[in-house]
């Protein structure tokens, strides 16, 4: 009997290692691309000048907004999705998707209406520099296109990614990625005979890339036999699974901006006291981006097979599964910490920056080394494994609590009231992840998060009411 049930949980955990590679792979490549166009981003711009650097990585907040809302549509979108494939109901998708589909427009062309009629008064929001202004009001204008394009794209490949086609998905960003990165050359500095537009550039060059990854979605759609980027999903309707979406979505939205508007609140207070420090600040968050490539990547994919688990009705399979999420991404996280340590010194050697912004970058590098653990774990539990489990509410109070009242007046304290040195303010701001682990691990070992959150009968009960 015991020799039974230990060689059903060596063949679990192999099965679980093959499914996470799989899904994960796809996901770290994919964000192996987008980092790499962020990188890219900093150092063509590098050789343009500090203020460009400073301006689009102001402008670029809105970016970071926009995509934690998109993020938390397409969470929202996931954790239902991923378990209704699990039951094999391919209708509730359809009409999940073009639920989510709805809010993501909406958000859209709100940012898109803003980016084009507002810019200035966005940019002053991070700055009174007037020539930072200028430079991040013209990325702006130009970066309108892109938010409109990519609110489709990102609800339409997290669909594709909760039903397990996370090839087809990064394919599609890899797609944009490339283009971006080649139009990025193109732009900035003026290539094949197109005009020398510098930080502008680097928004036309977003813009295009995300138009062409809407076309290569359309031609995917096309020629898939279920689940589809169609229009018509915008006007399915089923009051159940919009009420599920509502319930589960907004508290991760919810969660995913207020995460995405208190970093953008850190950019405030760095870009008021110093812009070799919002200079220096660019260049790390290239570096973190690549350093929590992987953490990321199995944080993503973990909540989409516990979400396929879990829609199985295997919910302690989920939580053993859950367990071993954790256990790596533990691993990556202070593999991440030590890539950081081990680039910093080819970081430090080639970023063209003053005097005072490389100072700054050496200790940030520093800083983030450990940073990133506490990061990584925080994203697998809270928007991977309790969100998997229908649990989004949580994270939105933890983050809403740890991040607005604590993270965000302290930075404010310390840099308005307090005056204390930059590095001071940014060793404090970076205290956020780890202010919030008490409470995460204890609602992990809780178990409370852990639930099936699919319906039965979903359409026999409105052909019923239909009658």
């Amino acid at each position: 009997m015991f020799r039974k049930r230990a060689e059903e949980y060596t063949e679990e955990r192999k099965l679980f290692y093959r499914r996470i590679t799989r899904l994960a792979v796809p996901i770290v490549v994919q964000n192996l691309l987008s980092a790499a166009v962020s990188s890219a981003d900093v150092v063509m711009l590098n050789y343009v000048g500090q203020s460009s650097i400073s301006a689009v990585s102001l402008a670029a907040q809105y970016s970071s907004i926009l995509f934690m809302a998109y993020y938390g549509l397409g969470t929202g979108a996931t954790m239902l999705c991923a378990q209704y494939y699990g039951k094999k109901d391919l209708r509730a998708i359809q009409v999940v998707e073009g639920i989510a589909m709805r809010f993501s427009l909406i958000i859209s062309m709100l940012f898109a209406g803003m980016a084009l009629l507002f810019p200035e008064l966005m940019m002053r929001l991070f700055t009174e520099d007037a020539k930072l202004i200028a430079l991040g009001a013209s990325y702006l204008r130009a970066m309108s296109v892109a938010y409109l394009c990519w609110g489709i794209t990102e609800v339409y490949l997290a669909v594709l990614r909760s039903i397990g086609r996370v090839v087809v998905s990064t394919a599609m960003n890899v797609l944009a990625f490339s283009f971006n990165i080649a139009l990025n050359a193109v732009f900035i500095f003026g290539l094949l005979g197109a005009p020398r537009m510098g930080a502008t550039g680097v928004a036309i060059a977003t813009s295009l890339s995300r138009f062409i990854e809407l076309f290569a979605c359309l031609i995917v759609s096309a020629k898939s036999s279920d689940i589809k980027l169609d229009i018509r999903y915008l006007f399915l309707k089923n009051q159940a699974l919009f009420s599920d979406f509502v319930r589960l979505s907004l508290p991760a939205l919810g969660n995913d901006l207020i995460w995405g508007a208190a970093f953008s609140m850190y950019a405030v207070i760095l870009g008021h006291l110093s812009s070799d420090a919002v200079a220096a600040n660019s260049f790390i968050t290239v570096v973190r981006n690549f350093a929590t490539i992987l953490c990321f990547g199995i944080a993503s994919a973990g909540g989409i097979l516990l979400g396929n688990v879990i829609g199985e009705g295997k919910l302690e399979r989920a939580r053993r599964d859950a367990g071993r999420l954790l256990r790596l991404t533990v691993a990556s996280g202070a593999l991440g910490g030590m890539v950081i340590l081990a680039v910093s010194p080819l970081v430090l050697r080639y970023a063209d920056l003053s005097e005072q912004a490389l100072y700054y970058l050496k200790y940030m590098l520093y800083i983030n080394s450990y940073y990133v653990m506490g990061a990584a774990v925080n994203t697998l539990l809270i928007a991977g494994a309790f969100r998997a489990g229908g649990d989004s509410r949580f994270g939105f109070l933890c983050d809403s609590l740890v991040m607005w009242c604590y993270s965000v007046p302290l930075g404010f304290l310390s840099a308005f009231v307090w005056k204390l040195p930059v590095m001071w303010v940014y060793f404090l701001l970076c205290t956020d992840e780890f202010a919030k682990w008490p409470f995460v691990l204890r609602h992990y070992f809780s178990g409370r998060w852990l639930k099936d959150i699919t319906r039965d009968d979903l359409f026999e009960e409105e052909s019923v009411q239909g009658q």
